[in-house]
């Protein structure tokens, strides 16, 4: 199996998702990722259930959904970083890792000694990456960041939603908290670009990524459409600003999404459809015309496909090559066969319920996934062969530790 970080260790220090969506994505890619957790409680997010992971008996243990999500192929080591002897831990193995993520306030690890000044000073190879909400400076550097607040903040809700003419009109978040998981990601790629860069100059250096920034970087043709325009774009529903026919339709029994994405594809809609003549209506015939018409094309569209039944629509116009396509619950998803065929779902062995389901990382090289071997670590699992294995602690001091409540072992 293709590890291509299996040379790299990464000290984590961040708790929720954003970054712990990163280190998920780096354990995936065969990076060794030692998780720092509070004793006793651990990441909030072993407590943001139910739902919970089940036992073979159906009971619920106490491992969180939330947590299974993004937590897979770490070590956790369960460390008191408010104490002078858990600080002195955490600065032994960021002596031996080679990337550091974390998403405190901005300074909040100073008082502790483990912010970037200070440990990149003493290890000048080191990758720092810091997530927040608004960046490292700024006028907004202090404050808090929260997916949902960012969602707003950014313009991303500004383009979600119906109009508000409509009915259910209004601002809209997404469905999943997407500014925590597009930052994530762009940290991946801060910290791939930074270890690069450090094969060529031997220096590491200070990835500082946020959710705001990642958000509206996100946007990226609606920040044109407004860049070149001076205009705002607004809310279109399941429309597209740029192309019509493009949104999701009401058919006879549900809903089907038609993204008919050039001239030759709407030509080939409209002949299917039995209504060839729209190909050649000057309001129709080139995506520009369709744009500025939308207001006459879609009604009449959507009055063809309420005709027929999604399936109907789909066995029609697939062959064609009209991209289309079905608004699938999550059940349905996973009863995909494509999705089966490309093993993003798969299971593994959980020292509570036997077994635990995830989702890979959606990347293969040369034809496998490069995902974790191990679940979603229990709370302090690793605390001790961490401590032995790299600090060289004995059993006796390990216990002391833990009688102290510096740390906390399984």
């Amino acid at each position: 199996m293709h590890r291509p970080l299996a040379h790299v260790t990464v000290l984590d220090l961040s708790r929720v998702l954003a970054g712990p969506w990163c280190t998920q994505h780096l354990a995936d890619l065969g990076a060794t990722v030692w998780k720092i957790e509070r004793p006793g409680s651990g990441d909030d997010t072993r407590a943001w259930g139910p739902p919970y992971l089940r036992d073979g008996a159906g009971r619920d243990t106490t491992e969180s959904a939330y947590y299974m999500a993004c937590n897979r192929g770490k070590q956790s080591v369960a460390v008191d970083i408010t104490t002078p002897d858990g600080q002195a831990i955490v600065r032994a193995l960021c002596a031996q890792a080679d990337v550091l993520v974390e998403n405190y306030k901005v300074g909040g690890l100073a008082k502790y000694g483990l912010d970037r000044e200070t440990l990149m000073a003493r290890h000048p190879r080191l990758v720092y990456c810091s997530i927040t909400g608004f960046g490292q400076d700024g006028p907004w550097a202090e404050r808090a960041g929260y997916d949902f607040i960012i969602q707003g903040m950014s313009g991303f809700m500004s383009v979600t939603g119906e109009r508000d003419d409509v009915p259910g009109g209004g601002p809209q978040k997404a469905g999943v908290a997407i500014t925590d998981l597009v930052t994530g990601m762009f940290a991946v790629t801060g910290i791939l670009a930074a270890l690069a860069e450090r094969e060529r100059t031997g220096r590491g250096c200070h990835v500082d990524a946020a959710l705001l920034d990642s958000a509206v970087a996100m946007m990226s043709v609606m920040n044109m459409n407004y860049l070149v325009t001076g205009r705002a774009p607004g809310r279109l529903g399941n429309a597209h600003p740029n192309i019509v026919p493009y949104q999701v339709f009401a058919c006879a029994d549900g809903h089907v999404i038609l993204a008919v994405g050039n001239d030759g594809q709407f030509a080939k809609f409209c002949e299917a459809a039995g209504v060839g003549a729209w190909a050649a209506d000057a309001r129709f015939a080139k995506n520009a015309d369709r744009v500025r018409n939308r207001d006459a094309l879609v009604p009449m569209v959507a009055e063809v496909v309420r005709g027929r039944t999604q399936r109907a629509w789909l066995d029609l116009l697939e062959p064609l090559g009209v991209p289309c396509g079905p608004i699938n619950a999550i059940d349905q998803v996973f009863a995909e066969p494509q999705l089966r065929a490309r093993g993003l779902r798969f299971d593994l062995p959980h020292p509570l319920a036997g077994s635990v389901p995830q989702v890979g990382l959606p990347l293969l090289f040369d034809g496998e996934r490069s995902d974790a071997a191990q679940p979603p670590p229990l709370l302090g699992e690793h605390t001790a062969a961490v401590l032995k294995a790299r600090l060289g602690y004995d059993e006796a001091r390990i216990a002391s530790l833990a009688r102290s409540g510096v740390v906390a072992v399984r």
